[in-house]
């Protein structure tokens, strides 16, 4: 009987604290969130538009003749830095100890370290150093980027995960457009098309960190202290802003080693998002050539068209993102949810690679921009149900997730090539592949245990 009373009190303890998260979740100020997702929405901003649009003009403007081959040896050299750099700041994060906290000296120094090197690229004069301020820009960036995703683990409450993914999943193609627009308004001058994008991260970045406080919030914070509490202690309101979280059924005590099942899931949710980023570069990288060499449009409305279907692809994203998050949310579940999504991003290059005009390329588009919302819109939050050990090794995690986001944009171009080749300039080929892998992607998710 004795053994009974204490399982109705541990049954209790959890119910209370399982309480204190959901109260958490309803709680977590709008205010934060939006300046989370300007924040977000500006580092992408920063970083997206040199990689896809000032870069190459600036390399054009020092090279005489072909700019194909340096600005590939620039971003293959950045995308290299990315690939390690990431998942260092993410695990010197983790351990970092200030009074400052963990996260905000990586937001700080970072986004003036990446405004830097936006400043050195606009003045340099040679390829090499061009490539110097890449490669710069994405070591800076990347230390941002390691404490900006790890936030969701850290300062956000289960209950809330799905919204606030589905809000931040809308940042990089609205990061992504307001590039391009702010790059045809300041076309003339390139070292202002490099600078204001970089300035707007560089403001965003330092508004969150402002915002932050040096420790999370009770509900979510390093599973330590709940660890070392009786199960039954109800949580009082006063406990608010310290570091007394509550666990999840899946957390780590500390002191204990990550659960063998946990990265098991954590590989199999990195190997899906490896192959659906693998399909989207596809489609960023080769589209221009599809339009020109399957399409057989003109070279001068190139420019125009991709700008319009990025644009289709961006609005679906964006408001698809959001609806996904909510509705992971109220169902409670995160796995099909991603799994659709994956698969109609996959649908959707299949299209693109089979259109016979630029009309059926917009929907197909349209229809790849839905899955990569969907699945951008909840994968985060099922990334942080899966983490072997979110408590102490949060951002170190999410940081070998990036590379999932980095190795793909080598990848890509070195395998393309070899299709193309063998398949004597096929682009349909080219597209079908790109298009399986997401569906690849979706099934990798099946054996996921530890998330629904």
């Amino acid at each position: 009987m004795r053994g009974h009373r204490g399982g109705t009190k541990t049954l209790k303890g959890l119910g209370n604290r399982e309480a204190a998260a959901r109260d958490a979740g309803a709680g977590l100020p709008a205010a934060f969130i939006a300046i989370y997702a300007f924040a977000y929405a500006s580092l992408w901003l920063a970083l997206l538009t040199p990689a896809t649009i000032t870069l190459a003009l600036r390399v054009r403007q020092i090279v005489s003749g072909d700019a194909a081959h340096p600005i590939s040896q620039v971003l293959f050299a950045g995308a290299l830095v990315a690939l390690v750099s990431n998942p260092v700041f993410g695990a010197l994060s983790d351990r970092t100890h200030s009074r400052f906290g963990r996260r905000k000296p990586y937001l700080v120094i970072g986004a003036i370290g990446g405004f830097a090197a936006l400043a050195l690229i606009g003045v340099a004069g040679s390829v090499r150093t061009v490539m110097l301020g890449w490669c710069l820009a994405q070591l800076a960036y990347n230390a941002v980027l390691s404490a900006l995703v790890a936030i969701v683990a850290d300062r956000i409450p289960a209950a809330r995960r799905g919204t606030v993914v589905g809000i931040l999943g809308m940042c990089m193609p609205v990061g992504q457009i307001t590039g391009t627009f702010l790059v045809q308004l300041f076309a003339p001058d390139l070292y202002l098309a490099l600078l204001v994008p970089g300035g707007i991260g560089l403001f965003g970045v330092l508004a969150l960190a402002l915002s932050l406080a040096s420790r999370a919030p009770a509900a979510v914070a390093a599973p330590e202290a709940a660890a070392s509490k009786p199960a039954e202690a109800p949580v009082s309101a006063s406990s608010a802003g310290t570091e007394a979280p509550v666990m999840s059924a899946h957390a780590t005590p500390a002191g204990t080693s990550p659960q063998p099942q946990g990265h098991r899931d954590f590989a199999w949710a990195w190997s899906s998002r490896m192959h659906f980023v693998v399909g989207s570069v596809f489609l960023q990288a080769y589209q221009p050539l599809l339009l020109l060499d399957m399409l057989r449009l003109d070279a001068a409305d190139v420019p125009r068209l991709i700008f319009r279907s990025t644009l289709v692809q961006a609005a679906m994203s964006v408001l698809w993102s959001v609806v996904a998050g909510r509705l992971s949310d109220r169902l409670g579940r995160r796995k099909p949810v991603a799994m659709v999504g994956s698969t109609l991003q996959g649908v959707g290059l299949w299209l693109i690679g089979m259109a016979p005009s630029y009309t059926m390329l917009l929907f197909g588009a349209a229809v790849a921009g839905i899955g990569h919302g969907i699945y951008e819109g909840v994968d985060l939050a099922l990334v942080t149900e899966v983490l072997p050990d979110r408590g102490r090794h949060a951002a170190k995690d999410l940081g070998l997730l990036n590379i999932a986001n980095t190795l793909p944009q080598v990848v890509a171009p070195l395998a393309a090539p070899v299709i193309l080749d063998a398949s004597h300039g096929n682009y349909t080929l080219l597209f079908l592949i790109a298009g399986a892998l997401p569906l690849v992607g979706a099934v990798l998710l099946v054996p996921l245990k530890r998330a629904r």
